[in-house]
This record gives C-alpha cells, structure tokens and sequence, in this order.
C-alpha cells in the first residue's frame, strides 16, 4: 500500500485478477481498514516494475492470501500513521485512537485524518526523529494451513422421455465460504462456477470423427457451452462461519460452484432415470446419451 502526496492510495497486489473483481474486493479491504474514500483509492496488479511478490492469481487463494497480505500492510500502515499522527497532535502514541479513518486523542476532540498524516509524511520536517519519509507498507502473507469450503446443491431437473432432453427447472445453493467480503462477488462466482458445472454434466463434449481422428468440436460453433436459457435462476444463500486458519476468516469460494454442481445435477439425472433401472451415467447427460439409456441401446 503506497500513499501518495497528495493523500491519495495505490493498492498494488501481485494477485492477478481473471475475472473475480480483485480490483473491487481489494480495494474494499484496505479503505475498510483505513477509512479511506473508495475513488481515492487506485489498483494495480502484476506489474513487476512495481510489484516484487506474485504468482498468479492462485484461484480460490486469492482472498485468504493476497487479502491476509493486504491486511498485515493496512496494519503496517496504521503503525506508522499512529506515530507521526502523535507527533502532530503533540501526544504520546500510547494516546492515539484510531478509528475510521481518523486519528484521535483519547478523551479529547483534538485529530487528524490519515490522509492528512500521509501528507505530512511526505514532508521529513514534520515527522518525528528517526522516521523515515513516505506512508508506505508492504506484507507477504504465506498459509500455513489450508481451509475448505463446504455447502449443499439442491438441483430439480425434469427429463423429456421422448427426446432424452434434460430440463433443469430449479437450482438452490447455500455455500459456507467464511467471512464474506463482497455477496454480490460471492454469488456472481458461485452462479459462474455452477453454470460451469452444469454444461459439463449436460452438454459438453469432445467429439471425434471415428475414422480420422479429426476433433468435430474444435470450435464455439461446434463445442456446446451453456447459456443462460439452458438452465434455470441460481438461488445462492451463504451459511459463512469464519475460519481462523487466517486473519480474514475467509475460505476459497472460486471452485465452489462447480465442484458442487457436477455430482448434484448427475445425482438428480440418475434419479429421474430411475423409473428405467438407471443407477449410473457418465457425463455429459446429452439429450441423445439419455434416450439411448430410456431406450435401454448401448
């Protein structure tokens, strides 16, 4: 976390952002923790010049790692803030009270804002001895013990006996991913990973021709991806019950979706077969493998 001269921050992260809204979630956290105004606030990601740590985007470790990180800097941050705020409020840093952005004398109404500390830091002649310019903070955070997710799938699908087509008529998550930074994050990757999950189980395939070997599905115009009229509304609830295998309470939650979907939506295929001595199919569940298997044909 760099302060600037001007007040301003620049959060720089070496995770790398594929889509979860790093640049959302991040920034979240540190002005949380610094009181800082979110469009005051900048992001940047994966540039070496400027960021020496990083591998990546590390999946469903982003938030337990790249966030933990980012909160042992906000609290480096406060550290340093807290001493130079004492020297110009004229107190002992035992004294100093920090809260929302804001530090404070303790029974009295004297204070200052941390982006008016970290204007002052940027100027050698207001800060106490030994201190060195600039409001800056970096932190490396390694886990030490892994954490899991958990939650329950409940998928209804109605299946055409005539055609084998299956039909997913309602979809209900309630996921335990730990503290939640940001629902509407949260949910977006749950439905994400379940969408993902359901065009595995029901539509996509690799097709080859049997006599070439040529791969028929090399394209999107061939390869069946899921759309969003091949199943229904995604109803995610969260149950979070925080971990303490890191400082943010957080769990992975990228994988979750799919990984949930995948045996949910098969189970629930299998048991609309049942009727038909079905106790198994492989995946996926096209419309052309479940007729084979009501038509009992190999």
């Amino acid at each position: 976390i760099r302060f600037n001269r001007s007040g301003t921050a620049t959060v720089l992260s070496g995770a790398i952002n594929q889509g979860q809204g790093h640049e959302t979630v991040f920034k979240q956290l540190v002005c949380d923790r610094l009181g800082l105004e979110f469009d005051e606030t900048y992001y940047t990601q994966g540039d070496t010049d400027l960021i020496s740590f990083g591998q990546g985007t590390g999946g469903s470790r982003s938030a337990t790692i790249g966030g933990s990180a980012l909160l042992l800097a906000s609290d480096k941050i406060i550290q340093k803030a807290r001493q130079i705020a004492a020297h110009l409020l004229e107190a002992a840093v035992a004294d100093i009270d920090f809260e929302e952005g804001v530090f404070s004398i303790a029974g009295t109404d004297r204070r200052i804002t941390i982006k008016e500390v970290a204007k002052a830091a940027a100027v050698p002649g207001k800060l106490p001895s030994g201190l060195e310019p600039g409001l800056n903070a970096q932190a490396v955070y390694n886990a030490t013990e892994m954490n899991f997710p958990n939650g329950c799938h409940v998928v209804e699908v109605e299946i055409d006996q005539e055609t084998g087509a299956v039909d997913v008529i309602s979809y209900n998550v309630v996921d335990d991913v730990g503290t939640v930074m940001n629902p509407a994050l949260l949910k977006g990757q749950i439905q994400g990973g379940v969408g993902q999950g359901l065009g595995q189980a029901l539509m996509e395939d690799l097709c080859y021709d049997a006599g070439t070997g040529q791969n028929l599905t090399s394209s999107f115009l061939d390869y069946a991806i899921p759309r969003a009229d091949d199943f229904s509304a995604i109803n995610v609830k969260s149950n979070p019950v925080p971990t303490e295998t890191n400082p943010l309470g957080v769990k992975g939650a990228g994988e979750a979706g799919n990984v949930g979907a995948l045996p949910a939506v098969s189970n629930a295929v299998v048991d609309a077969l049942s009727e038909f001595g079905v106790t198994h199919i492989e995946m996926p569940a096209t419309s052309e493998r479940v007729w084979q298997v009501i038509n009992k044909l190999p």
